[in-house]
């Protein structure tokens, strides 16, 4: 089953699209990417025929990512705007963040596109240490950036977004648009609900988060649909240094949480018997 990724330009100016090892231009190119075509309503009953095999392909989306990724390592999840440029503070400072989060022993993962997230790839390669990219088809994908060691496509958002969850000890989120959200309310769900262990999840940039987080708390706080504690879940701080510090304060705390039940667990066990 071959894996799909679009491109918006090569080299000579041509708009092309990639699938696996298939390189297609001009009328070639799909008009809908893969997503589309799963979510779109049927008009007849060829959706018997054609469903079965879209379920192989998704089951072949997370087998390939499992393979790819299962000797990883501990890995932290880098999230900004694909918008970004290079010389703008944010791209300095996520570059920043991934050579940071590789001098304290992390693999750095990204979506694999421009913007933040190519900075945090090149600021782990640079650093020596195990830079990952995880694509997306999407109808204005660039492609994955030049500082991807290691990347894998997908085709579903789904199946990406499991591996980003599976495979990173924790989220440092700078300022991004739709898709940062996305990705950051998707995992301050999963560990608010408890469906994942507590990792931390660190937003970066007051002058930009600071106005959700007061949103957070003036209405959803004031209305009683997160509890205060809720905000606890998502440390705010503005420097690289800070950011990577944060990441390993949740981490400890994390660890000491564990060890505090394990404890609490076999002393229960003892006082049974």
């Amino acid at each position: 089953m071959t894996r799909e990724v679009r491109t918006n330009h090569d080299h000579d100016g041509n708009r092309s699209y990639r699938r696996g090892p298939v390189l297609l231009r001009r009328d070639q190119i799909p008009r809908e990417t893969t997503d589309a075509r799963l979510l779109a309503p049927e008009q007849d009953i060829s959706w018997l025929h054609q469903d079965p095999w879209r379920v192989m392909r998704i089951q072949a989306e997370f087998v390939e990512g499992f393979g790819a990724l299962a000797d990883l390592g501990p890995a932290i999840s880098v999230f900004g705007s694909a918008r970004v440029r290079p010389g703008e503070p944010e791209y300095d400072l996520a570059e920043d963040v991934g050579r940071r989060l590789v001098e304290a022993g992390f693999a750095v993962v990204t979506g694999g596109g421009p913007g933040v997230m190519e900075a945090a790839n090149k600021g782990a390669c640079e650093a020596d240490g195990t830079s990952v990219g995880l694509g997306i088809e999407l109808p204005f994908e660039q492609g994955m950036n030049q500082w991807v060691d290691l990347g894998v496509n997908f085709r579903y958002f789904f199946a990406r977004k499991t591996m980003f969850v599976k495979y990173s000890q924790g989220f440092v989120v700078l300022p991004g648009g739709f898709g940062t959200m996305d990705e950051l309310f998707e995992a301050l769900t999963l560990v608010q609900t408890q469906k994942v262990s507590s990792f931390p999840i660190v937003l970066v940039g007051s002058s930009y988060w600071g106005g959700l987080l007061d949103w957070l708390r003036d209405a959803m706080v004031a209305r009683g649909t997160i509890s205060p504690a809720d905000l606890d879940l998502l440390p705010l701080v503005d420097t690289a240094e800070e950011a990577v510090d944060a990441v390993l304060n949740g981490m400890a705390q994390l660890a000491q949480e564990v060890k505090a039940q394990a404890a609490a667990a076999e002393e229960a066990g003892g006082a049974a018997e």
